[in-house]
């Protein structure tokens, strides 16, 4: 991909647009009160020629990050990235706990609660809801990274 800004002036959004920090590093202090260290966008570590960088957010914490590199190519900068998981437990959990969590409600009202199969009905509905509104919920915090990543950057 390609970046309308040129190289000084993407190094500049790095700096200005991201708190500085280990992707590794979640449950610190600092990490969990970003209110208090700033409201820049993005949180990751970049250098030269490459950057790591997901949501600054401790509410909503994304499992997202987007890593790549950059360089310039005949005056033009050649920005290439990636959007992947942080970590393939935290999207394993993300999308299947809700489907686990059906299995398990339904083998305890089929062993321990046999008289409450009306409420089986209601639960498994609600679950069902709840694991297809976490998958959409996954994906579009993948797009919504994506998409602030590529407005910030002016990569066309």
């Amino acid at each position: 991909m390609e970046s309308k800004l040129s190289l000084a002036e993407f190094r500049a959004r790095l700096i200005n647009n991201t708190e500085v920090g280990s992707l590794k590093v979640n449950l610190s202090t600092f990490r969990l009160f970003p209110i208090f260290t700033g409201t820049k966008p993005f949180y990751g570590l970049f250098d030269d020629k490459s950057f790591s960088l997901t949501l600054n957010s401790a509410t909503s914490p994304t499992i997202f990050i987007v890593k790549g590199k950059y360089k310039n190519v005949n005056n033009v900068l050649k920005v290439d990235y990636v959007v992947e998981p942080n970590s393939k437990l935290q999207l394993i959990w993300a999308e299947y706990a809700p489907v686990i969590g059906i299995i398990v409600i339904n083998l305890f009202f089929l062993f321990f609660a046999k008289g409450l199969r009306r409420g089986t009905t209601i639960i498994n509905l609600f679950l069902l809801v709840m694991a297809f509104y976490s998958r959409w919920k996954t994906e579009r915090r993948r797009k919504k990274l994506e998409q602030k990543f590529i407005r910030i950057f002016e990569i066309k």
